[in-house]
């Protein structure tokens, strides 16, 4: 289904889940849904500003977050108020739902991190996933996980992202 501009501007709730509990729920504009990648727009959704050291985010940024039903990632957009891009923060989760107006994402704990000029690619949070226990209890989710990491490296460090998002 692709969405036409009348339905650009309809709202969804995005969900994120983590371990089995809401961890975060906000609305979102839904941009774009062709039956198998989402794209959706919201203000930060945190509260306060978090600080990883190498970006923050804080009030006022804008997120153009990308979601697809048949991979096991989300990439999202990271813009100041003023519009200036900061980078993608890449969540490694299960393949989105979006039930009614409610899109719901299983966070899996890895993420990536892509600076705005390329230069500056990061693994994030290795550490928590290994003590998610996820490889025990579901191995194959596990694998999918790891290999959804390697694509979205691989992909940030070459010229094939920007394509993903297009």
């Amino acid at each position: 289904m692709s969405v036409n501009s009348a339905e650009a501007r309809a709202s969804v709730d995005v969900v994120l889940v983590k371990a089995g509990r809401t961890k975060i729920r906000y609305p979102a504009e839904l941009l774009h849904d062709d039956g198998t990648r989402l794209a959706v727009r919201a203000p930060w959704a945190g509260a306060g500003v978090r600080d990883f050291g190498f970006v923050r985010f804080e009030a006022g940024d804008v997120f153009t977050e990308h979601y697809w039903r048949d991979r096991w990632y989300s990439v999202k957009e990271v813009r100041t108020a003023a519009g200036a891009v900061k980078g993608w923060y890449c969540d490694i989760t299960r393949p989105a739902v979006l039930t009614g107006t409610e899109l719901v994402v299983e966070d899996l704990d890895l993420d990536l991190w892509r600076s705005a000029d390329g230069t500056d690619v990061r693994r994030l949070d290795e550490d928590e996933f290994a003590e998610s226990g996820l490889a025990e209890r579901d191995p194959e989710a596990a694998a999918a996980a790891v290999a959804a990491l390697d694509e979205l490296e691989r992909l940030a460090r070459g010229d094939g992202f920007t394509d993903l998002l297009a």
